[in-house]
């Protein structure tokens, strides 16, 4: 488990796998970091090939906050910044979208307790463990950034807007059966 300095602010690169939540809040523990993309393999299987210099800025701030019950409620305030390397679907051009996430989280003893309190709450919940991977979070909410169908809000070049090949259009032309039929006929006339 990684060991946190809880006086100042932590460069942590990359994002931690293992953090103990309830220690993290109690010391205020700050952290950020900065770390290629392409660290994050869910994430970099849907975008364009990801430059291996696209990088992601993080920064994680634990807190504990009184809760409803008058005990304190680890919260983490969440940032992350980064550009998506994508192909536009109008245009099939390169696209690059910025991405900023801001978030809160509240954590809960158990999955119990968040499925109880989901509904009726505005902050997102997390459960609260020793181990909690702050990286896996980091990769789910820029996973859930991504846009489901990209594309420029104005493309920088002329969008065909239909698909026509003159190839395709010739090479579908069939000649009429009744035309071989009535050279037929007139062949035997002749006769």
């Amino acid at each position: 488990m990684q060991r946190l300095s809880y006086t100042e602010v932590m460069n942590a690169e990359p994002a931690p796998r293992r953090l103990d939540v309830k220690a993290s809040a109690l010391h205020g523990a700050q952290l950020e970091g900065s770390e290629p993309l392409s660290n994050y393999e869910r994430l970099a299987a849907d975008l364009r090939d990801s430059p291996a210099d696209l990088m992601l800025k993080w920064s994680a701030k634990f807190s504990a906050r009184t809760g409803a019950t008058g005990g304190a409620d680890p919260w983490l305030q969440l940032q992350v910044s980064t550009r998506f390397p994508l192909v536009c679907q109008r245009c099939m051009g390169a696209l690059e979208l910025p991405v900023a996430i801001e978030r809160e989280f509240r954590f809960v003893a158990s999955d119990a307790i968040a499925e109880k309190e989901d509904d009726s709450c505005e902050e997102d919940l997390l459960v609260q463990t020793r181990e909690f991977d702050l990286a896996g979070l980091i990769e789910d909410e820029l996973v859930m950034a991504l846009p489901l169908i990209p594309r420029h809000d104005t493309c920088p070049h002329e969008v065909p807007m239909s698909a026509v090949d003159a190839d395709f259009e010739a090479s579908n032309v069939k000649p009429n059966p009744f035309a071989k039929l009535s050279s037929l006929v007139k062949g035997k006339d002749k006769n």
